[in-house]
């Protein structure tokens, strides 16, 4: 499934009507390897249109990934509502 939504997602960034592609949280596929991280930035660098901005999102981005980033960004979680039993919503976590 997680090739398939690559697929998917290279598809959407290859399209120059796109002017941003948000992968949230391909960084959780790319740490188990269902996804190859050296395709990943390969891709980018070689095949994304100029303007296209791509957005990935998760923790534990690889080294790889990072380098080859212009922009890196780590958040902290200040509160969250699941700790106020708030479960999953949908929309919002899936």
């Amino acid at each position: 499934m997680a090739e398939k939504a690559w697929e998917k997602a290279k598809e959407l960034i290859r399209d120059e009507r796109n002017s941003m592609v948000l992968l949230d949280e391909i960084n959780i596929a790319l740490r188990y390897d269902y996804i190859d991280v050296a395709e990943v930035v390969r891709f980018l660098k070689e095949e994304k249109p100029h303007m296209t901005h791509v957005v990935l999102t998760g923790r534990n981005a690889k080294e790889e990934l990072i380098e080859a980033a212009d922009l890196v960004t780590e958040m902290e979680l200040i509160k969250h509502p699941f700790r106020s039993g708030i479960k999953a919503q949908v929309g919002v976590e899936f």
